[in-house]
């Protein structure tokens, strides 16, 4: 289980807006391991995550700085009650 404290973010472009979690390079070594053990599509990492009791199946991407980029829809965001700016935890259990 890989649990880290971070802000949930908001980016915002032309195709339109995504909101996510980066888990830090620090805390990524584990999911790196797991990702060079099963060679998936964009060297990305199936988990399972929880926020604020809520949990939910979704992947992690790797980034340049070495940590993970971690997409959080709507429906989780409201069921979880987070916005972006929040300081939210984060449980990852890698799948």
């Amino acid at each position: 289980m890989i649990t880290v404290t971070v802000p949930l973010k908001l980016w915002s472009g032309d195709s339109g807006s995504w909101h996510f979690v980066t888990v830090p390079e620090e805390q990524s070594d584990e999911i790196r391991a797991h990702c060079l053990a099963s060679m998936r599509g964009f060297k990305s990492a199936r988990v399972e995550v929880t926020v604020n009791g809520v949990t939910w199946r979704t992947s992690v991407f790797p980034v340049k700085s070495g940590g993970y980029f971690l997409p959080v829809k709507a429906d989780v965001r409201r069921k979880a009650d987070i916005a972006a700016g929040d300081q939210v935890t984060v449980e990852l259990e890698l799948l």
